[in-house]
């Protein structure tokens, strides 16, 4: 399915990115898998999402985004305690073999911990842990990104269980292919814990801010911030949901499995433009 989607005006970067893909018969790179988390919290009636601006030396820089990150070989291959839908339930959901799946949902709980210091787990089945924002903590998550500590380990030597039932798949999306970096990404919504509190710790985020989903999408149109097909696509769908529990229940019914790839159309009168296949 093709839907025709003239109002994503395409980057200048980008539009200079795929005309020279173009010129040189550019071959495709293979997208490395990844996970992002669109953090949902209440704001009186209504919720708010979290998203970073990227800072401009990275992949898709200086674009607002969700936290998340690619795919890191120890998150298949972690042993850890485990709740909510085992790797087989979530394999089924996303559409990928069971031990793919777990390291998809492993960089989701991964990513939004080292980007936006929140933590998807707790001390059993339906609990969650509190603030994590001590120094202990800090330094914790320092480590993961570094390297030097894996998902597991943290949360082994701290007695913690992966509430995997804290995210919902939402929708996949491929990296247009004229990118030199591309990325095949689950997007997945949780909401903040309770107690919890988002922190700018990433050394990958230059801005962040918490806003309503309708808010960021007009902010897009006026040209203050900026975002790809997928934010903007992903926002219009959960501002659609009404409130928190329709976003639950819009999620319990999407096709998390099926990728949307944008195309980028460069026609020679007129403006460049995606459209969603």
């Amino acid at each position: 399915m093709t839907i025709d989607s003239p109002g994503f005006p395409a980057p200048p970067a980008l539009v200079e990115h795929a005309r020279r893909f173009l010129a040189e018969g550019g071959v495709p790179a293979t997208p490395r898998v990844a996970a992002t988390v669109l953090l949902l919290r209440p704001a009186g009636t209504d919720f708010e999402v979290y998203v970073i601006r990227r800072v401009a030396a990275m992949a898709f820089g200086g674009m607002y985004a969700f936290p998340g990150g690619g795919v890191d070989p120890s998150d298949s291959q972690a042993h850890l305690d485990w709740a909510g839908p085992d790797p087989t339930a979530w394999a089924d959901r996303l559409g990928v073999a069971p031990r793919d799946a777990q390291a998809v949902v492993c960089a989701a709980a991964r990513e939004v911990f080292e980007e936006a210091g929140v933590l998807l787990a707790g001390p059993g089945d339906d609990a969650v842990v509190g603030d994590v924002s001590g120094d202990d903590w800090e330094v914790a998550r320092q480590e993961l990104e570094a390297h030097r500590r894996g998902f597991a380990g943290l949360l082994a030597g701290r007695k913690l269980t992966l509430r995997s039932d804290l995210l919902l798949p939402w929708s996949r999306w491929i990296t247009p292919d004229f990118e030199p970096r591309r990325f095949d990404t689950y997007f997945f919504v949780a909401l903040l814990p309770e107690g919890q509190r988002t922190r700018d710790v990433s050394g990958e985020a230059d801005h962040t801010l918490w806003i309503r989903p309708a808010d960021a999408l007009a902010r897009s149109r006026a040209g203050e911030l900026t975002m790809l097909p997928p934010t903007l696509v992903t926002l219009a769908e959960v501002a659609a949901a009404g409130d928190l529990a329709g976003v639950a229940r819009a999620a319990a019914g999407r096709d998390a499995s099926t990728p949307v790839i944008p195309r980028l159309h460069l026609p020679e009168d007129g403006t460049p433009h995606f459209t969603l296949t």
